[in-house]
């Protein structure tokens, strides 16, 4: 075959006349493309003899990866000398402060879930959690409410849509944690000490209730549990809670899961219609509670004759916005944020689990 010099230097010049990457690749499809120049003489060494394959062969080789190397050496000097004018053109100053963001903060109602867990993890209780879709046997034949309760019409709870021919349990949106009491009996036995945090469901909606809202029930089974370590331990977690000494009240009342049963209320009182909770003589209800029905007891698989206990439950979103001073429940579920502004809770707070908000 011919000396290559002139096809080499024929070819590196076309590559150094490239003025752009669209150039570049029409040069490189010409040399090295399937019908290009370089390719197609090396089709043509099947045609030679051997001692010529192999001195052309290597020349030719030679030659693509020369071109090859000059190709890309090519495009890189036209991608910087793009990237330079384009930093050229540009200009950004650096010494400028950054543009802020709004920070989230922890809604309200977790953050108090969150305190409300800490606080009786400190006495000894675990968290336990069941499904939010239960069956009606779990939800109220097992905590001792009788099929005429109002609590199981469709005016007060929300039954789940049954297909006809479903034979199925019927199932309902829970109207309350207990269930989840239920079930840590069955699962777990005696001694038990317990608390149910999570969202419930009842038809219901004004200034105070939301068809959805958030419960914590506590329960506590062992062989000497009094009425008294219950008042003990509500002492406890409202002091805990409210960072002050909180004294209850105890009202007799009636709960179809406790017998005995009581209302609690808190000490408080009203100074120029704000509430403060740990003073005055004033009483605030706040959350039902008693000793657990020996039928409750026994639908968790425990003998009542061996073992006794407490139970108690309120709503999270109720002491959430005693803490918060805030009068509407609808400020923690309405979508337009000024609600939360309006009483504190602005982006950029931070949470704090022990101790509310610090600005």
């Amino acid at each position: 075959m011919d000396d290559l010099t002139p096809l080499r230097q024929q070819w590196l010049d076309r590559i150094k006349d490239a003025a752009d990457p669209a150039a570049i690749e029409e040069v490189r499809l010409a040399a090295l493309g399937k019908k290009g120049e370089i390719s197609l003489k090396m089709r043509e060494l099947g045609k030679m003899s051997p001692e010529e394959r192999q001195t052309t062969g290597k020349a030719l080789n030679a030659l693509r990866d020369e071109i090859d190397t000059a190709l890309r050496a090519r495009k890189a000097s036209l991608d910087d000398a793009a990237l330079e004018a384009r930093l050229a053109g540009e200009w950004l100053d650096v010494t400028l402060p950054g543009r802020p963001r709004p920070q989230g903060t922890i809604h309200p109602v977790s953050q108090v879930m969150d305190e409300v867990n800490a606080i009786f993890a400190d006495m000894g209780f675990a968290v336990a959690e069941g499904p939010q879709v239960e069956t009606d046997w779990y939800n109220f034949d097992a905590l001792n409410i009788a099929p005429e309760h109002p609590a199981r019409q469709e005016h007060d709870t929300f039954f789940m849509h049954r297909a006809p021919g479903d034979d199925r349990p019927p199932h309902v949106l829970r109207t309350h944690t207990s269930p989840v009491q239920i079930r840590a009996m069955q699962d777990q036995g005696a001694p038990i000490r317990v608390i149910a945090p999570g969202r419930v469901y009842r038809m219901d909606m004004d200034q105070t209730h939301t068809p959805m809202f958030h419960q914590i029930e506590g329960l506590a089974i062992d062989r000497d549990i009094s009425m008294a370590q219950l008042k003990w331990t509500l002492e406890e977690f409202f002091s805990a809670y409210f960072g002050t000494r909180v004294k209850t009240r105890f009202r007799a009342s009636h709960f179809p899961f406790t017998e005995p049963s009581a209302e609690v209320d808190i000490q408080c009182s009203w100074q120029g219609g704000t509430l403060k909770v740990g003073e005055g003589d004033g009483w605030l209800e706040v959350l039902g509670s008693g000793m657990v029905h020996p039928h409750v007891l026994r639908s968790g698989g425990i003998d009542p004759d061996q073992w006794q206990g407490f139970a108690f439950g309120m709503g999270i979103d109720r002491i959430a916005m005693l803490k918060y001073g805030i009068p509407d429940l609808r400020a923690f579920f309405e979508s337009d944020l000024r609600w939360l502004r309006h009483f504190g809770f602005m982006p950029g707070d931070v949470p704090s689990v022990a101790g509310g908000l610090n600005r």
